[in-house]
């Protein structure tokens, strides 16, 4: 059949229409005033640039085009921001216009399809998760309502620390045990890190295994998360690897949330035990904005746990790592303690505030070791400007606090672990100093800060209070960093400790 006569003259007006159009957008680009940055490769962008360690990756490369830069992750336009003015203006300034996350596998695939508090989109369901978080699960009067928890499992903690003394011990392993207990005791009102033997839907072991997984999965560079048309052909193997955990992980949850279902049964004017009960009661709340449904129930739990294990532990290692390379400050710490809590007694909650020196020591641990070491990343949800330069819509945004925290124009001796730069000075963790965001600023910062500050400062505290420390070995001490949802030491801190009090201290 002969094609009509009028095809031919469409075709090539739909051709010449695509041209034009091609034209318009190359024709806006070059119009718009981008910031600086290196000539992106066809198809990958800039992602050869981008090394095991993104951050330091990124590090060198804002040393060449400034505070400000545009990079090309594949099909996706980045900023990076690198110094404290550039973090206020995308955190604050432009905070309302930088509240999206962008669409990853992670959060598709380990936080049922982005029902997380992480994750999760910018609208009326983030915004109704970021007020339960503040208002219920995070706020003053629950937290200091789980202070006994923290209390118990801290001198838990310090005994087994006490048993080890004399032999090399991991002292991350320490640690990760510590916050696991507490935060799960808080969220589930029991801990998973003792085997019970009775009908355990996991065992310890497995649910450490699941936990280390998260916490991969979820800092890996994915291809596919760059360049989207690769993504069906999971080039690392990263969404098997996911769709596996996630699995594993509901089928735990689905256990806690029956038997906490369960107890609450029939209980007239029951009184939430645990984080997970006052989910669920939101979750019946029919005055929600938007519904809370089960998977969402699950979605905030994992977050929460994943949050509140490796965040803390992560930081303290790299706190008493720094201090045995500096022996005159371990000196000032210890001379601190005995002098503000004496040696017949505990550091509680309430004494950090007198501590100031412990106080620096913390904050310098996480200026100089940033668990996150980039923000989570951000997305543009309109057109906007910064410093002067055009962003589009759909920009992602990354923060660097690794480079602000090593920014010659913020601090003296900027590669030196110097907790007394701090001392007399008001810069705190807490999001309002731009020099300092370890828990991020605005809209998005991490909910779960205070908790977090509360487990580092007492966790540190006691762990220099009741012993001394020493390495097993006179060799070097690495330092050096893997990147993944945290970023710690490339090799686990191993340390000897001898106890500093009465034998009856540690019982």
């Amino acid at each position: 059949m002969e094609k009509p006569s009028w095809v031919p003259y469409l075709t090539a007006w739909l051709a010449t229409l695509a041209l034009i159009l091609l034209a318009l957008h190359l024709r806006r680009r070059q119009k718009l005033n981008l910031p600086p940055g290196p000539k992106p490769w066809p198809l990958i962008g800039n992602l050869n640039l981008i090394g095991p360690l993104p951050h330091q990756s990124i590090h060198a490369l804002s040393r060449k085009y400034g505070h400000i830069m545009q990079l090309r992750f594949g099909s996706f336009p980045v900023i990076v921001a690198s110094s404290s003015e550039m973090a206020r203006a995308l955190l604050k300034t432009n905070d309302a216009i930088f509240t999206d996350r962008p669409k990853t596998a992670a959060g598709k695939y380990t936080t049922y399809n982005y029902s997380d508090i992480t994750w999760s989109s910018y609208g009326p369901y983030w915004r109704q998760a970021r007020k339960m978080c503040l208002m219920e699960l995070f706020s003053a009067k629950r937290l200091e309502s789980f202070e006994y928890i923290r209390k118990e499992e801290r001198k838990i903690f310090l005994r087994r620390l006490y048993q080890s003394c004399g032999t090399p011990i991991v002292l991350k392993d320490h640690l990760l045990n510590l916050n696991l207990n507490v935060i799960s005791r808080m969220v589930f009102g029991k801990k998973y890190t003792e085997s019970t033997g009775e009908n355990e839907i996991v065992t310890p072991k497995e649910f450490m295994e699941m936990l280390n997984e998260l916490f991969l999965l979820n800092g890996v560079l994915d291809i596919g998360d760059s360049i989207p048309w690769l993504s069906f052909l999971d080039l690392q193997g990263n969404i098997k690897r996911m769709k596996v955990l996630a699995k594993k992980f509901d089928r735990f949850l689905e256990h806690v949330l029956d038997e906490h279902n369960e107890r609450r049964k029939g209980v007239k004017d029951y009184v939430a035990k645990d984080m997970l009960d006052v989910l669920l009661q939101l979750s019946e709340d029919p005055n929600l904005e938007v519904k809370l449904e089960r998977h969402g129930v699950k979605a905030f739990t994992q977050d929460i746990i994943a949050a509140g294990t490796d965040s803390s532990s992560v930081t303290v290692e790299w706190a008493v790592a720094e201090l045995l390379k500096k022996p005159e400050i371990l000196g000032k710490a210890t001379e601190e303690l005995d002098r503000v809590i004496g040696i017949e007694r505990w550091v509680e909650e309430d004494d950090i505030v007198n501590l100031h020196y412990i106080n620096s020591i913390a904050k310098e641990a996480m200026r100089l070791h940033p668990v996150a070491p980039m923000l989570v990343p951000r997305v543009a949800r309109q057109d906007c400007k910064v410093a002067d330069y055009d962003i589009p819509k759909g920009t992602r945004a990354l923060v660097n606090i690794w480079t602000i925290g090593r920014d010659p124009n913020l601090w003296d001796k900027p590669n030196e672990f110097w907790p007394d730069r701090f001392i007399g000075k008001t810069i705190d963790v807490k999001g309002h100093d731009f020099q300092l965001l370890p828990f991020g600023s605005g809209r998005r910062k991490c909910p779960g800060y205070p908790l977090a500050i509360k487990v580092i400062q007492t966790s540190l505290a006691n762990v220099l209070h009741g012993f001394t420390w020493k390495l097993p070995t006179e060799d070097d001490l690495n330092m050096e960093e893997i990147f993944g949802l945290s970023t710690p030491k490339r090799y686990p801190l191993e340390a000897v400790g001898h106890p500093r009090f009465p034998l009856h201290m540690y019982s």
